[in-house]
């Protein structure tokens, strides 16, 4: 029986790893947390990484190691509801609600933007998600191999461009990174403003709802026990670990070095667009603009295919697989116009609601059987990273919003009672309270 990958075969696993979790869409976030983190860069780019690059590798390791088929198999383990909501509430969020309106944002506010003015930008944001919502429904309806060329041409071309982007960025850097002041909230708290700025990559998530095509990659080169398939899994991470770990901490250096030339942008989409002007002129804006449009249109097709093939086998017989198409399409092109800065902050609070209980679900996934894959024990730690992650959502609602609800209060009680709250890991301690009271019961059940 084949337990072990060759060295060639790891590299294709890395790469289309690598290929499924960085887009042009994860650039936005280490550019925009070195201008806020400066010369507090480095313990920002440690809680950055484990959450943008560790959480997610993991979370393809813990489908392989269940044998799960998808994220639904998986979070079914908890019960069977919850299994369908979370999956469900999952996908919105990769799918409509914020990843593929996001794909379309990031490419007008790198491409489009800078070459309209404010009078006419509305407009201009309303044309061009028309049009790119419909090359993504048209491709959607009849998938081909227009995504696979995209990636074969476009990704290398995209990284070819960043790389020479980044050197002479580096080369030439706006002040060093040791000068530039951080924000108020780098001051104290970089690492974990890192960590928390990491799930803004959402890969955790697309781990758990893609990660089932790498599994089968492995499992298709021989590798059958489960162990072995995590194993192997990881070892291919590790590769892909060290290329993403590599492109985020010069993409954060170098958005701190920027911070010479202008001040905070408000989303690193417009950071990007500054730098890539700067140093590499007009000609430099419109390979940016054209590589990061069609990066992020093979991304946005491929959201919608997987989203929408997903509730066709969760709820047979509501819609066709055209009609959700049909339907993500629409809602995205509609919360598209709200704008690359409104996404971002709307789904902030939902990410803090959910990433929590990703992690904890991955890691009870990776060491299952050392609690014999008990219910209770899957249950402990979702429901004691669930309550203080609801009070994280509230806390981090728009500030109109959270004075009308009379959140602040609630934030206080949350500061109060849950350890490391105020640092955005309020969940930690109630997981390990869940996981203990998931092992008692465990032991008390098989006992009896």
């Amino acid at each position: 029986m084949k337990t072990k990958l060759s060295l060639k075969e790891t590299i294709v696993v890395a790469s289309t790893l690598f290929g499924m979790f960085f887009g042009a869409g994860n650039l936005i976030f280490p550019v925009h947390l070195g201008q806020l983190a400066g010369s507090n860069s480095w313990p920002a780019i440690i809680g950055f990484i484990i959450t943008a690059v560790s959480i997610p590798i993991l979370a393809v390791a813990a489908l392989g190691n269940t044998h799960s088929d998808d994220l639904l198999q998986l979070s079914s383990k908890v019960s069977g509801w919850f299994g369908v909501l979370f999956t469900t509430v999952l996908y919105l969020t990769i799918g409509p609600f914020f990843a593929i309106p996001r794909c379309a944002t990031v490419s007008f506010t790198t491409g489009i933007a800078p070459m309209v003015s404010d009078s006419t930008f509305r407009i201009g944001q309303l044309i061009f998600t028309f049009v790119f919502f419909a090359f993504v429904l048209f491709f959607s309806l009849k998938p081909g191999g227009i995504t696979i060329w995209i990636g074969k041409i476009i990704n290398p071309v995209f990284l070819l461009f960043l790389g020479i982007l980044v050197v002479v960025a580096l080369s030439h850097p706006g002040a060093p990174m040791s000068q530039i002041e951080p924000t108020d909230a780098y001051r104290s708290g970089a690492f974990f403003n890192g960590f928390i700025e990491g799930y803004g990559t959402m890969d955790a998530i697309a781990g758990l709802a893609f990660g089932i095509v790498i599994i089968r990659i492995v499992r298709s080169m021989g590798i059958s026990r489960d162990d072995d398939v995590a194993r192997e899994t990881v070892k291919a991470g590790v590769f892909t670990a060290v290329l993403m770990s590599v492109i985020y901490v010069l993409t954060i250096i170098m958005g701190a070095q920027s911070r010479g030339l202008f001040e905070v942008s408000d989303n690193g989409g417009i950071a990007l667009t500054q730098i890539s002007g700067h140093y590499l002129g007009r000609l430099g804006m419109l390979v940016l603009a054209i590589t990061i449009t069609f990066a992020c249109l093979k991304t946005a097709i491929g959201l919608v295919t997987s989203c929408s093939e997903m509730f066709v086998s969760m709820f047979p017989g509501r819609f066709s697989y055209k009609g959700w198409a049909v339907s993500f399409t629409i809602f995205s092109f509609a919360v598209s116009n709200a704008g690359l800065t409104a996404i971002i902050k709307y789904a902030v609070p939902v990410l803090m609601l959910l990433y929590p209980m990703v992690t904890v679900l991955v890691l009870a996934a990776l060491f299952e059987k050392r609690f014999g894959k008990s219910v209770y024990v899957y249950r402990g730690v979702i429901i004691g990273a669930f309550i203080p992650a609801v009070f994280d959502f509230c806390k981090t609602l728009p500030e109109g919003i959270q004075t009308a609800l009379g959140i602040p209060a609630m934030t206080e009680l949350g500061t109060r009672i849950f350890p490391l709250f105020g640092a955005g890991l309020g969940w930690i301690v109630p997981s390990l309270i869940g996981l203990a009271a998931g092992l008692i019961l465990t032991k008390t059940r098989t006992q009896h």
